[in-house]
């Protein structure tokens, strides 16, 4: 029986308990009233007839109800809509809608007909409209209309905002349901009375046989029924009503009981009922508790469910009993807490890579900027060395200074490059790699750096897919890993790096947050040393964060690293944990590019050039537009200088001897350097160009304008800068062909320098 119970839908358990408990009620009523209940079933007839037409109230109340319902939201819609008329005959049709509405349509605000929806066919237009103006007259909301024998309880609404009713500049949308012979018929059954509906002193529908409506107008012609009323052998109690009490010989509705089968049903039920009666108290007693016991525990279950989620504890899990509605509830309400609870995962997963990415940003943005800066200064400290290095002789007591000075500024070159290439401003110059090739030809180095009681491996992926980066930046990736994994392990260990091609898909992508679907080359260093935990793995790729002594360590090793992945459009990851070891994991965009071969660069001296052109040099800071002057003067270069654009294009237009190179920073006031690169191209075409400057800002398009080969990099020494200036001067056929390539470049040429 429990079960039964638990798997009755909520309503079926409602209905059962109230028809128990009236059930036992009524029997009780009876038991009571047995010996009286002749005498006054005649009243109780004619009570229920008037009964009755309360009922009937109640069910026309709940169809206005429902049809005002309807209209308003066809009033919406239509206001929404500015009276689309298509629209709201596409609302009328919904075949989604289950509410009734056997008359739907749509007035203007004079009353015109628009639209007009019906269940039947042959409804005339202009009737309904006379019927509407008549509502509207008598300012009725809710009306009884009448149409070629056929009746209708309509509802009318007015559409606007709220306070616009009954406005005459508002239109007026139109719902009803007809009250056909199948409504009269269910009304019948549903009272247990015969029932007839008349209009202008005519029977329009009734539930009566033929011969008795038709007794039934002939006796209400003559004058309207008492409470009894005779039709053919058999007595009725009736009571009506009218729909319409303001119009004359409107819709009235007449209510018939027959007193026959009460009285015959009382005479014979009498007895038995008193003990049916009473048993029936006793059992809907029993149920209703049994009922109530069953809709209790699982709501208050839910309950508490509700208020542990309240509270945030995401893992009350609820137990689903039966197959009711409480039961489809309680499952529900636990699907919403695993979305609840897998939502919350997942938002504080995204707000700590957020925060991440921001300030990994930032300390990128932060380190650029520092390293841009001291490359003017370091520029001027290691050129001014590079000159008293040349002035001073070797025996001299200052000689030895000044090395320490060119060594210094060297270290702080090195730092800033390290700044440099975290912030992903590192000029590159990527080559199609075979990342096996990069790794065996670094390997004779990486053994330098590993100490004996470290075990290295290196395992080459068979057939490996080729990458496209700078083949210097991998090599400072694969001694940042080395020597990082080095320091982790003191007392000696095993350091594993090998390559292999990965495909990620969706799954693959969602373990590693941040990395994109798509074909890699994963390039992995394994070591078994100490590990990290949650909260330093976090930070290890923050510029100067470091767990070593002080002194001992930059703290720019692993950031460098981090530089050159995100530089060469790559990913990186780390696992790792407490006394289990690190592996990182670099993961690198795969190319169908051939490998390109890698040539040791040739260092040549900078000489000075018999009969060496013009060099005009372009800069904002004196200092540096000082020492690159004093560098050319000392080659034999003739040397112009000026300290913006402006200044430049006026020694161009006024000099009349030829220049043959461009020398010019990129970020100065007045002028940026690309600009001024672009003019001097229209006013000297002879004249070759190299740009200067810190860094070049990460930003799509910027280094497809500017080829490495036409950059000079700060901080920059006599001998680099000679290098590059005679590089750019020899072979004057090349130098051609890359002066076309840069003009048909120049008109996308937005370079993000600084």
């Amino acid at each position: 029986m429990k079960n039964v119970v638990a798997n009755l839908r909520l309503r079926t358990k409602l209905l059962l308990s109230m028809v128990l408990v009236i059930a036992g009620l009524t029997w009780v009523a009876l038991l009571v009233v047995r010996q009286t209940v002749q005498e006054r079933a005649r009243q109780e007839l004619t009570t229920s007839a008037q009964n009755s037409l309360v009922i009937f109230e109640i069910l026309q109340h709940q169809r206005h109800v429902a049809l005002s319902r309807k209209a308003d939201l066809l009033a919406t819609s239509a206001f929404l809509s500015d009276n689309d008329a298509n629209i709201f005959k596409d609302s009328a049709d919904n075949p989604l809608d289950t509410s009734t509405g056997d008359l739907m349509a749509l007035a203007d605000p004079s009353g015109q007909i628009l639209v007009l929806h019906t269940s039947r066919s042959g409804v005339n237009s202009e009737s309904i409209q006379t019927l509407l103006h008549t509502s509207l007259a008598r300012k009725r909301t809710s009306d009884w209309w009448f149409d070629d024998g056929h009746l209708y309880q309509v509802e009318l609404h007015s559409i606007g905002p709220a306070g616009m009713v009954n406005s005459p500049q508002s239109s007026t949308v139109v719902v009803g349901q007809e009250f056909d012979e199948r409504s009269l018929r269910e009304l019948g059954r549903l009272l247990s009375s015969e029932v007839a509906l008349r209009y202008k002193d005519r029977t329009v529908v009734s539930t009566l046989d033929s011969f008795r409506e038709m007794e039934l107008s002939s006796q209400m012609q003559v004058q309207k029924p008492e409470n009894q009323i005779h039709l053919g052998n058999d007595r009725f109690f009736a009571s009506s009503v009218e729909l319409t009490p303001e119009l004359a010989g409107g819709p009235c509705l007449v209510v018939l009981r027959s007193d026959a089968e009460t009285m015959a049903f009382l005479q014979r039920l009498n007895g038995v009922l008193l003990k049916v009666g009473f048993l029936a108290v006793l059992a809907g007693a029993f149920l209703a508790f049994l009922i109530a016991h069953t809709f209790t525990s699982p709501l208050s279950r839910l309950v508490e469910g509700v208020n542990a989620l309240e509270h945030g504890d995401f893992e009350y899990h609820l137990e689903a009993q039966g197959g009711g509605e409480v039961a489809q509830v309680t499952l529900a309400f636990d699907r919403m807490r695993q979305t609840l609870q897998k939502n919350e995962s997942e938002r504080s997963r995204l707000e700590e890579q957020l925060r991440q990415s921001q300030k990994m940003e930032a300390l990128g943005q932060l380190a650029g900027g520092v390293a841009h800066d001291f490359n003017n200064l370091l520029t001027i400290i290691k050129g001014h060395s590079d000159l008293l290095l040349d002035w001073i002789k070797g025996s001299d007591a200052s000689y030895k200074s000044c090395e320490q000075i060119h060594k210094a500024a060297d270290r702080a070159s090195s730092l800033t490059r390290q700044l440099l290439i975290f912030s992903r401003k590192q000029v590159v110059q990527p080559k199609v790699l075979d990342l096996n090739v990069v790794v065996a030809e670094t390997d004779k180095l990486l053994r330098r750096l590993i100490r004996e009681e470290i075990e290295y491996v290196f395992v080459p992926a068979m057939a490996l897919g080729n990458v496209k980066a700078d083949p210097g930046q991998i090599e400072q990736v694969l001694l940042n890993l080395t020597v990082n994994a080095c320091d982790a392990m003191p007392k000696g260990g095993k350091l594993t790096i090998d390559t292999s091609n990965v495909t990620v898909d969706k799954d693959y992508a969602q373990s590693r947050t941040g990395l994109r679907q798509g074909s890699y080359v994963l390039l992995s260093a394994t070591d078994t040393g100490h590990g990290m935990d949650a909260k330093t793995k976090a930070r290890i790729f923050e510029p100067f964060f470091t767990t070593k002594e002080v002194g001992k360590g930059t703290g720019l090793g692993l950031s460098t690293v981090y530089g050159i992945v995100k530089q060469s459009g790559g990913f990186i990851w780390v696992e790792s944990a407490p006394g289990v070891g690190s592996r990182f994991e670099v993961y690198l965009p795969q190319v169908s590019e051939k490998s390109d071969e890698l040539a040791a660069p040739e260092k040549t001296q900078p000489d000075s050039v018999p009969g060496a052109p013009t060099i005009l040099v372009v800069e904002d800071d004196a200092a540096v537009r000082e020492l690159a002057g004093k560098f050319l003067s000392s080659a034999g270069y003739r040397v112009l200088v000026a300290k913006d654009g402006v200044e430049a294009l006026q020694i161009a237009e006024e000099c009349s001897e030829p220049l043959g190179l461009l020398l010019t920073d990129v970020v100065m006031p007045k002028m940026r350097g690309t600009e001024l690169a672009a003019r001097l191209e229209k006013l000297r075409p002879e004249m070759e160009v190299i740009f200067m400057s810190g860094y070049l800002e990460n930003e799509e398009g910027t280094q497809e304008s500017i080829e490495p080969s036409a950059f000079l990099e700060k901080p920059f020494t006599r001998e680099s800068l000679l290098g590059k200036v005679n590089d750019a001067l020899q072979s004057p056929d090349l130098q051609k062909s890359k002066k076309a390539d840069r003009l048909q470049s120049q008109s996308r040429f937005q370079p993000y320098l600084q």
